[in-house]
């Protein structure tokens, strides 16, 4: 049981060490200087009120480009979020923006139903993609565009960082997501190169979300991001990792509620991308080491060692990366925490997303429960 152990934790460190130097790999790319601006169509489908909705939608009608317009879209017009995005464009004039009621979502992911409502009626061929709980900065927008004078590109994913709310668990959620998840982007990018797409913002060229069938081919799967840059990148389609970090802003979230997103979270990813969530064990060297001490103890200098690469891996991707603030205490936390939820992603098929039951099919593909 040992050697097993140890096998593990020497793929963990090497994991830790391809995480650095993918780091550094993604550090060194520079994004292009804007020659033209392109017009972009901004997509938010909208949901209820968010912690801090205002405050994040209020940053997109702050960008400082050209030519923009931004749709939100909500089920009907008691949604309260409605009342922010009409109030956002009394203050906001100059900025062409629309809200539309989308109605009653005709299949299981409304949060595609609301998108593929939206891409109808936007004008422009570039399309942004971002959640409501996402902020960035007045040139977000110039940075997108920018790399899409790339003709061969054709998705870009950004990264982001996660700002917790206020309990421990939005915090420790927040540290996994700064330091793990986005350990195995850079890996992943610099091992095979981008074939997928992830997290709440993502940008595309019209054309090949058409290409790739649209909205229709996307909205049976949970996790529609993901398999968005799968399809662009089998079809040929350049996907990249945008050099644009926004702001991932989870929020704050009790015991109950954070079970509940972080088993949708796991066991979505273990449907979506199998092989992948099998090696996300390697993510996770602290809980590894310390199953290697508890059944040979006289292996603690790995333990030792261990803790040193991971906490290297976290400074560089977390605070040069994505430029966030870690509780080095968290650390620790986290990846016992992660490791618990690693293992039950094994188990069940049920979710429960903004309080409705649904049921994961082996493919990734979704309903609800019955």
């Amino acid at each position: 049981m040992s050697l097993l152990f140890l096998a593990l934790v020497i793929g963990s460190l090497t994991f830790s060490a391809l995480s650095v130097a993918g780091a550094f790999k993604y550090l060194a790319v520079r994004p292009p200087a804007e020659v033209r601006a392109l017009p972009i169509s901004l997509l938010k489908p909208l949901s209820g009120l968010d912690e801090g909705l205002e405050e994040n939608l209020r940053t997109f009608f702050e960008q400082d480009y050209v030519e923009f317009e931004i749709l939100f879209a909500v089920r009907d017009a008691a949604d309260p979020a409605a009342a922010v995005v009409n109030r956002l464009c009394a203050e906001y004039p100059n900025v062409r923006a629309r809200l539309l009621l989308a109605g009653e979502p005709a299949y299981a992911n409304a949060k595609v139903y609301s998108l593929s409502q939206m891409i109808q009626v936007a004008a422009h061929d570039l399309i942004v993609m971002s959640d409501s709980d996402t902020r960035v900065t007045p040139k977000f927008l110039r940075v997108v565009a920018a790399e899409f004078q790339d003709p061969k590109v054709g998705v870009a994913t950004c990264p982001y960082r996660a700002v917790p709310g206020r309990s421990l668990w939005s915090k420790l959620e927040a540290t996994g997501l700064n330091t793990d998840f986005m350990a195995g982007i850079l890996v992943a990018r610099m091992l095979e190169g981008m074939r997928f797409a992830v997290g709440p913002t993502i940008v595309a060229r019209r054309q090949v979300i058409e290409m790739i069938g649209g909205f229709d081919r996307l909205k049976d799967y949970l996790a529609e991001d993901f398999v968005l840059g799968k399809f662009a990148a089998d079809a040929g389609q350049g996907v990249i990792l945008s050099s644009y970090v926004i702001e991932h802003h989870i929020g704050t979230s009790d015991l109950r509620q954070n079970l509940a997103h972080r088993l949708r979270w796991v066991r979505s990813t273990r449907r979506s991308r199998p092989a992948g969530y099998m090696g996300q064990v390697f993510t996770m060297p602290l809980p590894l080491v310390l199953l290697l001490w508890l059944t040979a103890w006289y292996w603690w200098p790995v333990v030792l060692l261990a803790l040193a690469i991971r906490i290297l891996s976290a400074y560089v991707v977390a605070t040069r990366v994505l430029r966030a603030r870690l509780n080095w205490l968290l650390v620790p936390m986290e990846d016992m925490v992660a490791f618990g939820f690693w293992i039950a992603g094994f188990f069940g098929n049920t979710i429960i997303w903004r309080g409705t039951a649904y049921r994961l099919k082996r493919d990734g593909r979704f309903e609800l429960a019955r």
